[in-house]
């Protein structure tokens, strides 16, 4: 026997918490149905009604999972963003009935009484329903909107059924699942590949790449830093290096000095040792002239051997094409060289246990460009003697290693350029640069450390605070787990009985809210999670990296690509008013997309897309701060939690990235800029006397006078702009100073601050260079965004509709922004992430999914973390501030302790 279903609210009810609730009317049918009530967590409700105020936010509130509650979206009942635009009206819940019905997903208790599922009250309902003309339906397209025709509703509405059928299956949520387990076996791939491959990055660099384009070489799985003079002086200081071998050894040597000294010119006697030293930097280099592997070359090797004599911190030897070419390439001259290459390898080896020894294979010749007495240097001669050369150099160790490294890459450089040779034997000279710069790098990277060199770079130790953040994010995942655990027993125990005989329920459940604690522990052990993916993509050797390479077609095809994309998913705006919050959401979107594909391409190289790209982040300037400062003209709240709310969604996960990665405040540019100027704009508002709308409107004189507090800001800005020295007195003081210094200085902040003053922009067809142009900018920077804004609220039109697809993007711009630099790029954006070696174009789909996932659970973890840490009660609050005080007090101090221990 059954239970009664419970009596029926009035027809017209809402119920603001359940599913049924957020799609329309809760009718007496679907309260007859018996759908359980779930609570909706206060601190939730209190988010979404803040979310309506904030205009001025760099983010959007909209929930991970979709727009519900926190508990909705931890249980998966979130909806999505077309979702939430389109389920209005009592067709929207029809709709979704009809699709949960499809799916199989109608709840037991909607037909424990009697039987009927839910396709049954919903052609009852469709009978009652009397046709009216298409009124009002929002998700309806704009043709079916005047159109009185039943099937062309019946049409839309199979559409919007469809939709919602697929966000069903594949949600944010269940996307961000596909991402984890993406992330799970990417890592174990690539740490079976390191145990079985190896774990050097040098063996890679001095054996493996290919060319990006042209001239640009890349190595297997790292970034090959290119050498600056300075760099290279610094790297060689009390340095001796020596080159033994033939001519093209002499090649590599000239290079190599070239480096050091662009100014060494290759000239003298060609067949005697060159000499080359840099008194300044205490640098010697030298080429020995010893064309074949004999007795005079041994004997060179033999003296660096005795204990009494300084032995060079770096010898590359390699000779064979002498050898050929003298003997005629006979078979005698072959074992010869195996003979004399076997009395010199233990030499090598014992040089090679406190000096780096490398041994240059033979490159390959293009033989139709040889002279008649080259002829009989041919590329298979070559190989037999660079076999016997790796086969006796390698087996000179019986139970170890050999320390001897083979320099085999120029093999594979050679190989795509020698048709370019003049005399089908010598390198052109880029092919050498490209050699001598790889050597560099085998030498200097483990010494000076480039974030852009990862070849032959060990992991960075961890220090304190990495260590402190490590331990605190565990703790955060053990607790959560322990609580998760204990809560999931305590709803077992309470979970209702069920009657043996009837199979019905005897009760229904309303779920528990959840507490702020299980969200404090939830969201700290997400972002640990997070950090670990943080952490393996840019500090660990586990992923690889690659250096970016420019060309048209890689910036603009994507380009091309979401702009389609952007103008297909499109939806009518809530209000039509000027820079309306879909608007401002749609235009920070495109942007930040255009952006993220102007840094993966390398495109800075192009000048005129770098001055583009700098009209983008002078329009998401301008955005912020005309944001900021409507909300205070509007609604004049000046309070410390406003304040704390934006500065905590600023900068929470910039902070943490300075904790996970060691990596200084200032390096994430674009936070300080944008906290700094919401901080400027505050001020200006909120000192006496404070002028809003309200009270201008009620007197004229006080437009006159927020017109006076302007112009001081103005006249402040220009002092600052113009004056260097004044600048960086004040950013130069502690603890300014540990937030706005990069390098040891506050230059680079000066120079983004100084970039950006009224707003920055670029566009002067007229400028040659980047100095030219950063010095025209910031004057005509305004024109293109007002011309803009124009452009795009001018029309009616434009104004009633917007790009979902660029809105989405556009409400987690800012976490996109800050997570590119370490899992969508690497080297801290100098180079490319490879999660899948070998095809770029996969890489990027995959890379960007992960990415694009991280970057909106971030947006929300940061969210649901400012409502608990930043609460409204001022007396809360202030206790709250205090903490956190103490926590950068304590942070700083580290700071120091860890400078010192550097130095």
């Amino acid at each position: 026997m059954s239970l009664p279903p419970p009596l029926p609210p009035p027809a017209a009810t809402r119920d603001p918490v359940t599913p049924e609730g957020r799609l329309g009317l809760v009718t007496p049918e679907l309260w007859a149905s018996g759908a359980p009530l779930q609570a909706q967590p206060p601190l939730r409700r209190e988010a979404q009604e803040e979310e309506e105020e904030e205009e001025g936010e760099e983010t959007g509130v909209q929930g991970a999972w979709g727009t519900g509650t926190a508990e909705q979206r931890r249980r998966g009942w979130g909806e999505t963003a077309e979702a939430a635009a389109a389920e209005k009206g009592q067709v929207e819940a029809v709709g979704t009935a009809a699709a949960a019905a499809a799916a199989g997903s109608v709840s037991p208790a909607r037909g424990a009484g009697d039987g009927r599922g839910g396709w049954w009250w919903l052609l009852a309902w469709l009978r009652r329903r009397q046709p009216q003309c298409c009124p009002c339906v929002a998700p309806l397209p704009r043709s079916a909107a005047h159109c009185c025709h039943g099937g062309t509703k019946m049409a839309a509405l199979a559409y919007n059924l469809g939709k919602r059928e697929i966000n069903h299956y594949f949600s944010v949520r269940s996307a961000k699942v596909l991402a984890l387990v993406a992330v799970l076996l990417l890592a174990v791939c690539h740490l079976a590949s390191r145990r079985y491959r190896g774990n050097d990055s040098c063996e890679y660099l001095l054996s493996s790449g290919r060319f990006l384009g042209e001239k640009v070489w890349q190595p297997h799985s790292c970034m090959m830093h290119k050498y600056k003079i300075s760099e290279a002086k610094n790297c060689l200081v009390d340095k001796h290096i020596a080159f033994i071998g033939d001519s093209r050894i002499r090649q590599l040597f000239y290079s190599f000095v070239k480096i050091i000294n662009p100014q060494f010119k290759e000239e003298g006697n060609k067949h005697e040792n060159i000499p080359f030293e840099d008194k300044i930097a205490s640098v010697k280099v030298d080429f020995l002239w010893h064309p074949e592997v004999n007795g005079s070359m041994k004997q060179c090797i033999k003296v660096w051997t005795e204990d009494s004599v300084a032995k060079p911190h770096v010898i590359v030897a390699g000779a064979a094409t002498w050898s050929i070419k003298i003997h005629n390439g006979s078979n005698e001259a072959l074992s010869q060289y195996k003979m004399n290459i076997t009395s010199i390898a233990p030499l090598l080896e014992k040089l090679a246990k406190t000096s780096d020894v490398y041994w240059v294979l033979q490159d390959p010749v293009y033989e139709d460009l040889l002279s008649e007495n080259r002829k009989m240097i041919t590329n298979e001669k070559i190989d037999a003697y660079n076999e016997a050369a790796v086969s006796i150099l390698n087996s000179s160790t019986r139970n170890s290693k050999s320390n001897v490294k083979m320099f085999s890459v120029s093999k594979l450089i050679a190989q795509e350029t020698i048709t370019e040779s003049l005399d089908g034997l010598h390198l052109p000279e880029s092919s050498r640069e490209t050699s001598a710069m790889i050597l560099m790098n085998v030498y200097c990277n483990k010494i000076l450390k480039p974030v852009d060199g990862s070849c032959c770079q060990p992991q960075p130790p961890l220090t304190l605070i990495q260590k402190l953040a490590a331990c605190f994010f565990t703790l955060s995942i053990i607790g959560y787990l322990i609580f998760y655990i204990i809560h999931r027993n305590t709803h077992r125990k309470n979970k209702s009985c069920t009657d043996l005989e009837s199979g019905e329920e005897k009760k229904n459940i309303i779920n528990p809210p959840v507490s702020p604690l299980e969200i404090l522990l939830q969201s700290f052990c997400k972002l640990g999670l997070i950090m670990a993916y943080f952490y393996m993509c840019d500090r660990a050797n586990l992923f690889m990296k690659e250096n970016k390479f420019y060309t048209h077609s890689t910036f603009f095809i994507p380009i091309i690509y979401i702009l389609v994309l952007g103008v297909f998913y499109n939806e009518n705006t809530k209000e039509t008013k000027v820079l309306n919050r879909e608007q401002t959401d749609e235009w920070k979107g495109w942007m930040q997309l255009v952006i993220l594909i102007y840094h993966i391409s390398g495109a800075s190289t192009f000048l005129p897309v770098y001055m583009h790209i700098r009209v983008l982040v002078a329009a998401y300037l301008f955005q912020t701060g005309y944001g900021h400062f409507s909300y205070f003209w509007i609604k004049g709240d000046f309070g410390i939690h406003r304040v704390c709310q934006v500065l905590f969604r600023l900068n929470f996960l910039v902070v943490v990235l300075c904790i996970v990665m060691d990596r200084p405040y200032q390096f994430y540019y674009f936070v300080p800029l944008v906290t700094v100027w919401f901080m400027v704009i505050y001020v200006t508002l909120a000192l006496w006397p404070q002028i809003i709308q309200k009270k201008a409107n009620g007197n004229c004189f006080w437009h006159f006078g927020l017109l006076l507090k302007l112009a001081f800001l103005l006249l402040c800005i220009c002092f600052l702009a113009y004056s260097q020295g004044a600048f960086e007195k004040i950013f130069s003081l502690w603890p300014f100073s540990k937030c706005f210094e990069l390098k040891g200085n506050v230059y680079e902040w000066w120079f983004r601050w100084r970039l950006d003053r009224y707003t920055y922009s670029i566009w002067a067809s007229s400028c040659k260079n980047k100095a030219e142009c950063n010095e025209l900018h910031p004057s005509v920077s305004v024109v293109q965004i007002l011309a803009f804004i124009l452009i795009r609220n001018i029309p009616g039109y434009a104004r009633s509709v917007y790009s979902s697809f660029f809105a989405w993007f556009g409400r987690i711009s800012l976490e996109l922004f800050i997570c590119q630099y370490h899992i969508w790029l690497a080297a801290d954006t100098r180079g490319i992430l490879v999660l899948i070696p070998g095809n770029p174009m996969l890489n990027i789909i995959v890379s960007t999914f992960i990415f694009v996932c991280v970057a909106h659970e971030i947006s929300q973890i940061t969210n649901d973390l400012a409502q608990i840490i930043i609460p409204k009660d001022n007396s809360s609050l202030l206790k709250r501030l205090a903490c956190i005080a103490a926590f950068f007090c304590g942070l700083l101090i580290l700071s120091s302790i860890q400078d010192k221990s550097r130095h």
